[in-house]
């Protein structure tokens, strides 16, 4: 199963037909267009902004969406227009003078009022017209189409978002497999730098007259050295980190609805790329640390568009 971003685009459009067989002077139907934007949200969130004449079709729009959308903010669009500038009804006598009453009975109560223009005029003419009777017969099929293309569009976002990811993904194995010897390096650097001032406290303590003995001295330097590779011990963050990395390669494998899991195994990438530079001990290893935390910012970026 692919895995889908919650952003695309896709539009559909169906050309006007004669309203009935054999009635060619009855004009075409409207043209019939939808359009569907889709940007990423926590949850499903749709919007339609329909045309009066389609209004009524909403539940079922709404319907055929949530059967295929499990996360995004979605915003639908359908409208009707004439197919042609040709099909413009001609208002008539008897409806220019209707609305030129009804226009004098409006500005004498509101003198403010901006006289009708000829686009006002031919609109209203149209909306006097009945609606195509099969605007709603051709709206869900078109709306379907669209919608077809939107998952589309998604699954070629979502394919090009995985090759991100786990391009990320190795680039973070790289980086805790340089992480890994370093520990043990830091760790006896540390020994042999703890033995080294014990070995020099004692030759002044023997020069006082002190009554410490080497033996003594040695253990204690050993104590300290334990101390500090137990405090600097990144081993547990690189397995658990390691563990997550697998994890995330395995939801992308498989596909679907992997958008909210994923963002929860970037939370704990994070959590463990910081304990790692908590625990720095070098330069280098607080360098490693920093170049995770990027990588995994920019996973993070990805993953709040995966559905």
């Amino acid at each position: 199963m692919p895995v889908f971003s919650m952003t695309g685009y896709a539009s559909a459009q169906s050309s006007g037909a004669p309203h009935e067989a054999g009635q060619a002077d009855a004009g075409a139907a409207p043209r019939l267009g939808v359009e569907i934007r889709a940007v990423n949200s926590r949850f499903l969130d749709l919007s339609f902004r329909l045309a009066d004449d389609l209004r009524q079709h909403e539940p079922a729009l709404r319907e055929l969406l949530q059967a295929r959308l499990k996360r995004g903010k979605v915003e639908v669009r359908a409208g009707l227009e004439s197919a042609s500038g040709a099909d413009l009804r001609d208002p008539g006598a008897r409806l220019l003078q209707r609305l030129n009453t009804l226009q004098d009975q409006v500005r004498s109560w509101l003198p403010q009022a901006r006289p009708l223009s000829v686009a006002d005029v031919l609109r209203l003419a149209a909306a006097g017209d009945a609606p195509a009777a099969d605007s709603g017969a051709r709206l869900l099929p078109l709306a379907q189409h669209a919608l077809e293309a939107l998952l589309a569009a998604r699954a070629r976002e979502g394919e090009r978002l995985v090759t991100m990811l786990r391009g990320h993904l190795q680039q973070l194995r790289v980086l805790a497999e340089q992480a890994r010897p370093l520990v043990p390096q830091l760790v006896e650097q540390q020994r042999t730098r703890f033995l080294e001032r014990w070995k020099d406290a004692m030759g002044l303590g023997t020069q006082a007259g002190a009554g410490a003995t080497p033996e003594a001295a040695q253990d204690r330097a050993l104590s300290e050295a334990t101390a500090f590779a137990i405090r600097i011990d990144v081993a547990e963050e690189l397995t658990r980190l390691a563990a997550h990395l697998d994890e995330i390669e395995r939801l992308l494998g498989r596909g679907g609805e992997v958008g909210k899991r994923l963002d929860f195994l970037i939370q704990e990438l994070h959590r463990e790329a910081n304990t790692l530079g908590a625990k720095s001990a070098a330069l280098e290893l607080t360098r490693i640390s920093v170049d995770m935390k990027v990588l995994i910012e920019q996973m993070r970026e990805q993953v709040q568009n995966i559905e």
